[in-house]
């Protein structure tokens, strides 16, 4: 089944891109690479058993790829210290965040989720901050909790825990991948 999103970049976006930006080739219009979505963990408070495993910190980990892995129907990825830093209390190996890449279906159904059911959700929510684009057409944006998306039930999270969404686009400029995000529906503040 196709994606809504997908279906309407496929049917209107491509050609309103196309019109604007007079790309004489069809591989020149922009569009959705990948999602990734990331979460940090503090290293703080958390003691380390002699078979080098965090002791404190388990249910915290497992509460935040279940979380994860509900929302983006995939498991996510643990990610390590590659070094030992005494004054963050780091040692090498220790799990410092987790990611997920999204692509194809997953990635237009997850936005579409984002910008219709989490997005609005947000109290006090004035938009999208234009700024937060990397210079090639890139966006990233952090949200302070989860509990914005409805699929995960408030009875079941012990604290809020943010993430960051990078979204990747084929866009050479910042101006191209605004215009493609706005025209799928992400709600960029007015003034931009």
């Amino acid at each position: 089944m196709i994606q809504r999103l997908k279906k309407l970049y496929i049917e209107d976006v491509r050609s309103e891109l196309q019109d604007q930006f007079q790309y004489k080739n069809t591989h020149q219009i922009p569009e959705l690479q990948k999602i990734v979505l990331n979460r940090g963990f503090s290293a703080l408070g958390s003691t380390t058993n002699l078979t080098g495993k965090t002791s404190s910190n388990e249910s915290s980990l497992q509460a935040s790829f279940d979380e994860l892995n509900i929302l983006t129907g995939q498991q996510p990825i643990m990610t390590l210290a590659k070094n030992s830093i005494a004054g963050f209390k780091l040692r090498e190996k220790m799990p410092i965040g987790m990611t997920v890449t999204l692509r194809g279906e997953k990635m237009y159904a997850f936005l579409d989720r984002l910008v219709n059911l989490a997005l609005p959700r947000q109290r006090d929510f004035q938009g999208l901050k234009v700024e937060s684009f990397d210079g090639h057409g890139n966006y990233t944006l952090g949200l302070q909790e989860q509990l914005l998306f409805p699929e995960i039930n408030y009875d079941t999270i012990d604290q809020l825990r943010g993430m960051d969404i990078s979204i990747v686009t084929t866009a050479q400029t910042n101006e191209e991948g605004f215009s493609l995000l706005r025209k799928l529906g992400l709600p960029f503040q007015e003034n931009s």
